[in-house]
């Protein structure tokens, strides 16, 4: 299973602010490895975030984004002790689902 994500929610005049650290090794596909081989491509291809079950965010990324991306985005709305969810799913068809409490 892979690595938890890092998340933090934090609400401030009617706009939360969400904070997301996600573990992933993002290969490109273009790398070898030591003895020349070429490493298999793997990477997040899908990243959704939902408040209170209520998806407010999709991003489709490929092979060029960096390894244990950050990503930040704002919410019109939510509260403290909301609830926000952060799921990616990769090449690999591997998904992962971390859940933070916006503060």
């Amino acid at each position: 299973m892979p690595n938890p994500m890092k998340i933090r929610a934090a609400s401030k005049d009617g706009v939360t602010e969400v904070k997301v650290l996600m573990n992933h090794e993002m290969e490109t596909g273009f790398r070898k490895d030591s003895s020349g081989a070429p490493i298999p491509a793997w990477f997040i291809t899908d990243v959704v975030a939902k408040l209170n079950g209520k998806e407010v965010m999709q991003a489709q990324w490929g092979a060029s984004v960096s390894k244990n991306p950050y990503l930040a985005f704002k919410i019109k709305g939510g509260a403290a002790g909301d609830k926000v969810s952060v799921t990616w799913t990769d090449s690999k068809g591997e998904t992962r689902t971390d859940e933070a409490t916006v503060s």
